[in-house]
Protein backbone atom coordinates (compact mmCIF):
# COMPACT_ATOMS: atom_id res chain seq x y z
CA UNK A 1 0.00 0.00 0.00
CA UNK A 2 2.83 2.44 0.79
CA UNK A 3 4.34 1.62 -2.54
CA UNK A 4 1.16 2.59 -4.41
CA UNK A 5 0.79 5.74 -2.32
CA UNK A 6 4.40 6.76 -3.13
CA UNK A 7 3.85 6.13 -6.85
CA UNK A 8 0.63 8.14 -6.78
CA UNK A 9 2.41 11.03 -5.03
CA UNK A 10 5.26 10.88 -7.57
CA UNK A 11 2.79 10.98 -10.48
CA UNK A 12 0.91 13.91 -8.93
CA UNK A 13 4.19 15.78 -8.47
CA UNK A 14 5.11 15.14 -12.10
CA UNK A 15 1.69 16.38 -13.27
CA UNK A 16 2.12 19.60 -11.25
CA UNK A 17 5.64 20.06 -12.63
CA UNK A 18 4.42 19.49 -16.21
CA UNK A 19 1.57 21.99 -15.72
CA UNK A 20 3.99 24.53 -14.29
CA UNK A 21 6.43 23.96 -17.18
CA UNK A 22 3.59 24.38 -19.70
CA UNK A 23 2.54 27.64 -18.02
CA UNK A 24 6.14 28.84 -18.06
CA UNK A 25 6.41 28.00 -21.76
CA UNK A 26 3.18 29.91 -22.53
CA UNK A 27 4.35 32.85 -20.44
CA UNK A 28 7.67 32.87 -22.31
CA UNK A 29 5.88 32.80 -25.68
CA UNK A 30 3.60 35.68 -24.63
CA UNK A 31 6.53 37.73 -23.34
CA UNK A 32 8.49 37.07 -26.52
CA UNK A 33 5.49 38.09 -28.66
CA UNK A 34 5.16 41.29 -26.61
CA UNK A 35 8.85 42.06 -27.09
CA UNK A 36 8.55 41.51 -30.84
CA UNK A 37 5.49 43.78 -31.03
CA UNK A 38 7.32 46.51 -29.12
CA UNK A 39 10.35 46.16 -31.40
CA UNK A 40 8.15 46.46 -34.49
CA UNK A 41 6.50 49.58 -33.10
CA UNK A 42 9.87 51.09 -32.18
CA UNK A 43 11.25 50.41 -35.66
CA UNK A 44 8.13 51.87 -37.29
CA UNK A 45 8.14 54.95 -35.06
CA UNK A 46 11.79 55.54 -34.18
CA UNK A 47 13.21 58.41 -32.13
CA UNK A 48 13.93 60.52 -35.22
CA UNK A 49 10.30 60.33 -36.27
CA UNK A 50 9.20 61.28 -32.76
CA UNK A 51 11.59 64.26 -32.72
CA UNK A 52 10.34 65.35 -36.14
CA UNK A 53 6.74 65.04 -35.01
CA UNK A 54 7.40 67.11 -31.88
CA UNK A 55 9.12 69.80 -33.99
CA UNK A 56 6.17 69.89 -36.38
CA UNK A 57 3.72 70.17 -33.49
CA UNK A 58 5.72 73.09 -32.04
CA UNK A 59 5.80 74.82 -35.45
CA UNK A 60 2.03 74.40 -35.80
CA UNK A 61 1.49 75.80 -32.31
CA UNK A 62 3.73 78.79 -33.10
CA UNK A 63 1.84 79.35 -36.36
CA UNK A 64 -1.48 79.20 -34.48
CA UNK A 65 -0.17 81.84 -32.04
CA UNK A 66 0.90 84.09 -34.93
CA UNK A 67 -2.52 83.72 -36.55
CA UNK A 68 -4.24 84.48 -33.25
CA UNK A 69 -2.10 87.58 -32.74
CA UNK A 70 -2.75 88.74 -36.31
CA UNK A 71 -6.50 88.35 -35.82
CA UNK A 72 -6.32 90.33 -32.57
CA UNK A 73 -4.87 93.38 -34.34
CA UNK A 74 -7.26 96.33 -34.77
CA UNK A 75 -8.70 96.80 -38.21
CA UNK A 76 -8.56 100.63 -38.07
CA UNK A 77 -4.92 101.71 -38.59
CA UNK A 78 -5.59 104.97 -36.70
CA UNK A 79 -6.33 103.02 -33.54
CA UNK A 80 -2.88 101.46 -33.64
CA UNK A 81 -1.26 104.89 -34.14
CA UNK A 82 -3.21 106.46 -31.26
CA UNK A 83 -0.87 104.99 -28.64
CA UNK A 84 2.18 106.22 -30.56
CA UNK A 85 0.70 109.71 -30.93
CA UNK A 86 -0.21 109.87 -27.25
CA UNK A 87 3.32 108.86 -26.27
CA UNK A 88 4.75 111.53 -28.59
CA UNK A 89 2.44 114.18 -27.09
CA UNK A 90 3.51 113.21 -23.58
CA UNK A 91 7.17 113.49 -24.60
CA UNK A 92 6.63 116.96 -26.11
CA UNK A 93 4.79 118.14 -23.00
CA UNK A 94 7.63 116.83 -20.85
CA UNK A 95 10.13 118.79 -22.97
CA UNK A 96 8.05 121.98 -22.57
CA UNK A 97 7.94 121.52 -18.79
CA UNK A 98 11.67 120.88 -18.72
CA UNK A 99 12.38 123.96 -20.84
CA UNK A 100 10.20 126.07 -18.55
CA UNK A 101 12.07 124.79 -15.50
CA UNK A 102 15.44 125.53 -17.08
CA UNK A 103 14.65 129.19 -17.85
CA UNK A 104 16.73 131.75 -16.02
CA UNK A 105 15.06 132.71 -12.74
CA UNK A 106 15.74 136.45 -13.27
CA UNK A 107 13.80 136.56 -16.53
CA UNK A 108 10.97 134.65 -14.98
CA UNK A 109 10.90 136.98 -11.94
CA UNK A 110 11.18 140.12 -14.11
CA UNK A 111 8.34 138.95 -16.31
CA UNK A 112 6.23 138.14 -13.26
CA UNK A 113 6.67 141.69 -11.81
CA UNK A 114 6.05 143.43 -15.11
CA UNK A 115 2.41 144.19 -15.73
CA UNK A 116 1.30 145.41 -19.12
Amino acid sequence: MDKISNIKMTLETQVMNLESAAQNAETFKAMNAGKDAMKTIRVDVGIDKVDDLMDEIKEEMDMADEISNALAQPVDPLLADEDDLLAELNALEAEDVEAELLKEPAKVAANAGHID
